[in-house]
């Protein structure tokens, strides 16, 4: 269980779990997993998955809710009890939708190694979506049927689990492939896990997981285990429903209130939506942390890869010491591994909005900066283009060229979206 207050009391498990970009994995799996409170049926669901492709089978689900239920937990969850699996992680990023097929990229990029091996057809597809090759705009059926061929292929020896997280944030065409390969898994011993706020057409098919608020009396054990006092009756009362059994809200909010306000409750009804509040409540957790720690946090809010050599380099032109994570993973808000994950997006959101214009600008100057413009020059337009605070024709010159690779690659409406940027 991660506790990000050891100094208070430990908290229930539902904290909304970590967000991630890509990785690879064999699943650690095995011994005791903490319980998820109230969420009996939804981690049923996901083992009787996970036991079907343990022996053969394979199957997709997709978990849907607003921000704060519980989406990236059960996710983790299933990270956990995939014993023996291989395990792939990945995670939209709102800044990233504009890049056609970045999110499949994210999925199948520790999968690229059996990429010469698919037929030709499908191998062309898939290196001109992903940008290693030019070519004609690639067929989405072919680009998803390479996608569907690589995770078969890497579950020959191992069974596979993929959890994509935030999949709102993906690209159309993303979504629209990791949908082609949920309906289309057989015998092929995949699990697809895929995690959303909404519904969208792109996912239709897909069997889903709608995740609602915690019952009442779960919602009370889960307030009661992160309250180092108690509420006022009344005030816990009013709590729990303006919460409306929102885990994240429960373990999150009550830190945001004054003394006064928890012998009052008037801050519960400011109006506000409960995204909006939770994410305040993570803003004023940032803002007491020492400035070098907020000004890396910023640099890894600006970066949708999570790569932490990438983020490094960054810090570095910025001249930040690489150690200025060390009060943010203390303080739980996130985690620095081979990858650097929020504890959640809402994280991300109030840390990149909380900076003023010229500190963003700043730290896409610097992503810019040591982004590769040979490996990823659609990233590094974008960043440029971020760090602009006035016409520049030379970076509009640059969006136009990524507009034109991103038709290219069957990505019409983000080439409109660099189109409009260059313009602008």
């Amino acid at each position: 269980m991660w506790n990000p207050r050891p100094d208070r009391r430990e908290r229930a498990t539902q904290d909304g779990g970590l967000s991630g970009q890509a990785y690879s994995d064999t699943a650690a799996g095995g011994g005791w997993q903490p319980p998820l409170l109230g969420r009996g049926d939804e981690s049923a669901a996901i083992d009787s998955l996970l036991d079907g492709v343990r022996k053969g089978a394979s199957g997709a689900l997709l978990i849907r809710g607003e921000p704060g239920l519980g989406k990236s937990t059960l996710l983790g969850y299933a990270a956990q009890a995939a014993d023996g699996f291989r395990l792939i992680r990945a995670s939209g990023v709102e800044g990233e939708i504009e890049l056609p097929y970045a999110g499949l990229q994210h999925v199948c990029a520790a999968l690229m190694d059996g990429i010469d091996s698919l037929p030709e057809p499908q191998r062309e597809a898939i290196s001109v979506a992903f940008g290693l090759r030019a070519g004609e705009t690639p067929d989405r059926f072919l680009v998803g049927l390479a996608a569907l061929s690589l995770l078969s292929a890497a579950a020959e020896d191992q069974p596979l689990l993929v959890l994509v997280d935030d999949t709102q944030w993906l690209g159309s065409a993303s979504r629209q492939a990791l949908a082609f390969v949920a309906r289309r898994l057989g015998a092929d011993s995949v699990a697809l896990l895929l995690a959303a706020r909404e519904r969208t057409e792109d996912l239709d098919g897909v069997p889903e997981l709608l995740l609602s608020g915690l019952p009442d009396a779960d919602a009370r054990k889960l307030l009661d285990a992160v309250l180092v006092g108690r509420f006022d009756e009344p005030v816990r009362e009013r709590f729990l429903a303006e919460t409306r059994g929102n885990p994240l809200a429960l373990l999150e909010l009550p830190w945001t209130l004054t003394p006064a306000e928890e012998a009052s409750g008037l801050a519960l009804h400011s109006g506000v939506p409960l995204s909006g509040r939770i994410e305040e409540s993570f803003r004023r957790r940032v803002e007491p942390l020492p400035e070098r720690t907020r000004q890396l946090m910023l640099v890894a809010a600006a970066d949708p890869v999570g790569d932490t050599m990438l983020l490094y380099r960054a810090a570095d032109r910025l001249g930040i010491p690489r150690d200025a994570a060390d009060a943010a993973e203390e303080a739980g808000l996130l985690e620095l591994r081979e990858r650097l994950t929020f504890r959640h997006p809402l994280v991300r959101s109030a840390v990149y909005r909380s900076a003023s214009p010229q500190e963003r600008r700043r730290a896409h100057a610097a992503l810019a900066d040591v982004t590769d413009p040979a490996l990823d020059p659609d990233r590094k337009a974008w960043h440029r283009a971020q760090a602009t605070a006035a016409p520049d024709e030379d970076v509009a010159g640059e969006l136009e060229r990524t507009a034109e690779r991103a038709q290219g690659r069957g990505g019409l409406a983000s080439a409109a979206a660099f189109l409009e940027q260059a313009a602008s």
